[in-house]
């Protein structure tokens, strides 16, 4: 199992903030569906003002690419991107358009390992 740690940014708007985190209440089923079908098996989101974290743990089927061509093909997906980019930014040094940026892991500390 990989875990992967994203990072993006919320609006700065503590009503926007609140309607992001209820959203999150109610995930429509598509899109945890979309999640699990493309090999992330958990994933949970965590908020520090307007900065968002987010913790992958995937199985060997899992890629972004695969994740991002499922993305494309699957209009209930799409509608929610658009409608989650009312209330996102991307972290500054994100590319164009690139929303959830990859964390480089700078440390582990495992006391089950060597």
């Amino acid at each position: 199992m990989n875990r992967y740690c994203l990072t993006l940014d919320l609006v700065d708007d503590p009503e926007l903030i609140k309607q992001y985190e209820e959203m999150h209440q109610e995930v429509w089923p598509e899109i945890k569906s979309s999640i699990t079908t493309a090999g992330i098996d958990a994933m949970e989101i965590y908020r520090y003002g307007n900065r968002l974290f987010m913790i992958m743990e995937v199985n060997a089927t899992f890629s972004f690419e695969k994740k991002g061509a499922m993305d494309a093909a699957n209009e209930k997906v799409q509608e929610w991107e658009a409608l989650m980019w009312k209330y996102q930014q991307a972290v500054p040094g994100a590319k164009p358009g690139e929303k959830w940026v990859l964390m480089d892991k700078i440390f582990e500390l495992n006391k089950n390992v060597g």
